[in-house]
């Protein structure tokens, strides 16, 4: 577990860094509740796109790892390429982990209508996992830390918008809203409504979280196939 804790010391020994992850989080507990057509405080539908921002530079320090050669030296010492792969993993996950603890726990606690608090923590984590799969496959293509995350921030964007975190997904048309359902973050937005409205039962909630699994399992299949040495 040695890389493990070196992760983590690695990520919190940084300032701006610490403040990335700790203070925006709590920073969206206190944004209002919205009077249109989010059922969610504003805050929260923010924090999924936060989550993608802070997957991406979490994982863009592994391609800083690349240039610097870390990887190479991997193939002399005596830590598989697997076992670096998954304690970064695991690091990263306990860092989102506390993120979503840190959001849900202090929305509940500032007294925000959270409906169902332990369905929305279950949701963040399965989307936090997804946000790490999906940014490590993104830096599979790249060389340069600086390219990777410069273009994922659009695609973030463009994500959140045609996936129903900026905009609600029937204001957009017929042909986005079916491609919007390719998209991770239109699972985490309907996982929301379905928490904020419950119309429909449980299974519905198993269906996205197993949406979700999937998505992980599928990019990290993506991501860690390609080495970059």
């Amino acid at each position: 577990m040695t890389i493990f804790f070196f992760v983590l010391k690695r990520n919190v020994r940084n300032l701006s860094n610490l403040m990335f992850l700790t203070l925006f989080p709590i920073v969206a507990i206190f944004l209002p509740n919205p009077d249109g057509w989010m059922e969610f405080p504003i805050g929260y539908q923010y924090f999924g796109i936060l989550i993608l921002f802070v997957g991406i530079r979490l994982t863009s320090l592994m391609i800083e790892d690349r240039q610097k050669g870390v990887v190479k030296r991997l193939a002399v010492a005596p830590v598989s390429h697997f076992q670096y792969l998954w304690q970064n993993l695991l690091a990263y996950s306990l860092i989102l982990v506390l993120q979503c603890i840190i959001v849900v726990a202090g929305g509940y606690l500032y007294g925000h209508e959270l409906y169902q608090p332990l369905y929305v923590f279950v949701l963040f984590i399965l989307f936090s996992f997804v946000s790490l799969s999906m940014a490590l496959a993104w830096n599979s293509l790249y060389r340069s830390k600086e390219s990777a995350f410069l273009v994922y921030m659009a695609v973030i964007m463009l994500m959140s918008l045609i996936g129903g975190l900026i905009v609600p997904v029937e204001m957009l048309p017929p042909f986005l809203q079916r491609l919007s359902m390719l998209l991770p973050v239109h699972w985490l937005a309907e996982g929301l409504g379905w928490i904020a409205i419950g119309d429909e039962s449980i299974t519905h909630f198993f269906f996205i979280g197993g949406i979700m699994v999937l998505y992980t399992f599928l990019f990290l299949v993506l991501g860690s196939m390609r080495r970059i040495h």
